[in-house]
């Protein structure tokens, strides 16, 4: 009988918990106005980069989609403006496992702006169960996740300084903490035995060092630098055969309020 009530108490604490998390661990209610401010977010055909583009466009801002599939990305972007009653949503095409294509969106941005206030690194990419290269000749999921954004951030860094206070945000994971060993002269795994999760966590560690050094090299400049674990994401632009599944998992992510 003890057994069972303490087997029930566990049961309720856990529960409790879990519901003190979802409600206000990390979480962003902010409904601060972004009316002339610029916003580019990766990988915001779905999910939290979805999410993210819907509330800052609710918000006012300028929302530029940065995106590999365009034709998904003009269905969303469409959602977005219906909803938030806002027509300053673009999209632009950016395979960020291409160098070649950041550098031309970060080219097109570069002669169209002359400030940008907010920049999300969202999109990426689990690891694939077989190693694939980028034509660059990296590993697909650090080029994806990792190298992409660091030229990105990069190349686009005098618009963020022009737009301070503006901010950067760097979509991480918790995934980071069971990394290992980083080799850094051997990230694409020529010598070490490749595994999809040990790419996949070892991109979201190298996003947190590499957004903590931008904190460091930025500071002063009026741009702030953040990498950020995020937990689950109500996703209201999710397409219509998905909408009817209620058992499949939801986005990570809080979206829209990873900037406040």
């Amino acid at each position: 009988m003890l057994a069972a009530w303490c087997l029930l108490y566990l049961v309720v604490l856990l529960l409790a918990v879990k519901y003190a998390y979802r409600a206000y661990a990390g979480r962003c209610y902010s409904t601060n106005r972004l009316d002339g401010k610029l916003a580019i977010v990766t990988g915001a055909s779905a999910g939290i980069g979805a999410e993210t583009c819907l509330d800052f466009a609710r918000r006012g801002a300028r929302v530029i989609m940065a995106c590999r599939n365009l034709e998904k990305a003009q269905r969303v972007a469409a959602n977005i403006k219906r909803m938030s009653g806002n027509e300053a949503v673009t999209v632009k095409k950016l395979d960020l496992a291409s160098l070649a294509s950041v550098r031309a969106f970060c080219n097109d941005i570069l002669k169209t702006e002359t400030a940008l206030h907010i920049l999300v690194n969202n999109a990426g990419i689990g690891g694939s169960v077989q190693k694939q290269m980028s034509e660059d000749g990296f590993e697909l999921t650090m080029a994806s996740n990792h190298y992409g954004h660091f030229l990105l951030t990069n190349m686009l860094g005098k618009l963020l300084k022009n737009g301070a206070p503006s901010r950067v945000v760097c979509v991480a994971s918790l995934a980071y903490f069971w990394t290992g060993k980083m080799d850094v002269e051997d990230l694409n795994f020529r010598n070490i035995p490749y595994g999809d999760y040990r790419a996949y966590s070892l991109s979201k560690l190298a996003n947190i060092l590499m957004t903590r050094e931008l904190a460091r090299r930025l500071e002063g400049t009026g741009v702030t630098t953040y990498s950020v674990h995020v937990y689950r994401c109500n996703y209201v632009l999710r397409t219509p055969r998905l909408r009817g599944h209620r058992n499949i998992p939801q986005e990570l992510g809080d979206g829209g309020r990873l900037v406040c």
